[in-house]
């Protein structure tokens, strides 16, 4: 069975280590079988692709999954990297920022 995660698909994260550090993104994919996540702008590649009846083909731009563990959300106050917590608002679990205590969106 896969593993859960505390990031989801839509969070804003920075990435923390490797060659894209410091940068901010929104996640655009939770790939929880190999413990990675694909974020908009990060960790880009080029890869060729071959035509097609419906694409032209050629070399594009994609971003490629970073494992989970490079990446941290983002705190809605100061805007750097922060932990996840828990906790009961209205009899809803909410997800807040633990640096701020801000819910996250």
């Amino acid at each position: 069975m896969a593993e859960k995660f505390k990031i989801k698909k839509g969070d804003q994260v920075i990435v923390v280590t490797g060659r894209d550090k410091g940068k901010k993104g929104e996640v655009l994919e939770v790939l929880r079988a190999e413990s990675r996540v694909r974020v908009q702008g990060i960790n880009m590649v080029k890869r060729h692709r071959r035509a097609t009846q419906t694409d032209t083909g050629g070399i594009i731009s994609m971003e490629a999954p970073l494992h989970i563990s490079n990446v941290a959300h983002i705190d809605p106050d100061s805007g750097t990297a922060t932990r996840v917590g828990y906790e009961e608002k209205d009899g809803k679990k909410v997800r807040i920022a633990r640096r701020s205590g801000k819910a996250l969106a």
